[in-house]
């Protein structure tokens, strides 16, 4: 079982504030976890190849074929700010004119 002190470190690696009755039932849930991942480790996988899947790959994505893009003109439209056909932004290092 984890101390109240692992708990307490967890909670702050994970930029957790616990109250008490938090961090009981944190370390009880928590040991739980790794009791079970403790029995996982405990299984016969000799001969199982890595997978990350037991569904055949399939995707849900459309087929990546090119089309017509916008006009220059249609994409500048809603630009705030436009010079000689390109879109204006403020300078990221510096100062801003």
């Amino acid at each position: 079982m984890l101390s109240r002190e692992e708990v307490l470190h967890i909670a702050h690696l994970a930029r957790l504030e616990l109250a008490e009755e938090e961090i009981e039932a944190y370390r009880k849930q928590l040991s739980s976890i790794l009791e079970y991942f403790a029995r996982l480790q405990e299984v016969d996988t000799e001969g199982i190849p890595p997978t990350a899947s037991v569904l055949p790959p399939r995707t849900v994505l459309r087929r990546d074929e090119p089309r017509p893009g916008l006009s220059r003109k249609d994409l500048l439209a809603n630009a705030p700010d436009v010079v000689d056909g390109q879109f204006r932004v403020p300078p990221v290092l510096g100062p801003s004119p």
